[in-house]
């Protein structure tokens, strides 16, 4: 099953819940958030996160194409506050995954003494790409408009994430190489230049199901002296509830 089946099976299922949820309230207009039923209520417990991916004060140097991806996905528990139900907290593990593709770049991830990218106008890629991968826990303070039914009305979140790096890996497709041979993938796999931890800003904006995401990391991507000097963000669309 690729990641394509896997949202669209995702959203089918979060659109089925969602309307089941509103149809259920629907003869219950004007009710005191002081009386709401929270005990069925949806809390975004499956956040799906599709989007573009980027470099922040990526040297001049190296050069990446525009359309590089995110995907993330988080289990999410949430806890709303007993004073006011339209706030909540909510927390989770998931996994988060960048893949950023070059432009006649060569990248390097072997050398001791750190992450090298030059310039290469000689090899032709078909595909070039930088992808890593992060175990993580978002902390998120979410409000919505509708806490006893959190697949209808407008939601809002802001917090942070916290990640340990998994993976780090360079994938190419190479049609042509120096030596006139082509058609092969180049791999490498090598993480110890990168800082292990990541630590970003995350917020998130929308209606019912679907809103509109944002991340930007405030550590260093590579260690001290072993890389450029980069913060990665990303942008993208949301699935979520059950």
């Amino acid at each position: 099953m690729n990641m394509k089946q896997i949202i669209g099976i995702a959203f089918l299922a979060l659109t089925i819940n969602g309307f089941a949820q509103d149809k259920s309230n629907e003869s219950k207009p004007g009710i005191d958030p002081k009386k709401l039923d929270l005990s069925k209520r949806t809390s975004d417990h499956l956040m799906i996160q599709v989007g573009l991916a980027g470099w922040g004060s990526k040297p001049s140097s190296i050069t990446t194409k525009t359309l590089n991806r995110t995907f993330n996905a988080y289990f999410m528990f949430d806890f709303p506050f007993k004073t006011n139900p339209k706030l909540s907290v909510g927390i989770g593990p998931g996994v988060g995954t960048d893949n950023i593709y070059f432009d006649k770049m060569s990248v390097d991830l072997n050398p001791p003494t750190g992450v090298r990218f030059q310039r290469d106008t000689i090899v032709k890629y078909k595909k070039n790409k930088l992808a890593t991968g992060y175990f993580e826990v978002p902390v998120e303070l979410r409000y919505s408009t509708r806490p006893d039914n959190m697949n209808r009305g407008w939601k809002f979140a802001l917090g942070v994430k916290v990640g340990t790096m998994i993976d780090a890996k360079t994938k190419a497709k190479i049609d042509l190489d120096a030596t006139g041979t082509g058609g092969y993938w180049a791999k490498e796999k090598d993480r110890r230049h990168f800082n292990s931890t990541r630590f970003a800003v995350i917020g998130r904006a929308g209606w019912g199901n679907i809103s509109m995401f944002g991340s930007y990391t405030l550590t260093d991507f590579f260690k001290e002296g072993q890389g450029p000097v980069v913060r990665p963000f990303s942008v993208g669309l949301v699935l979520s509830g059950l």
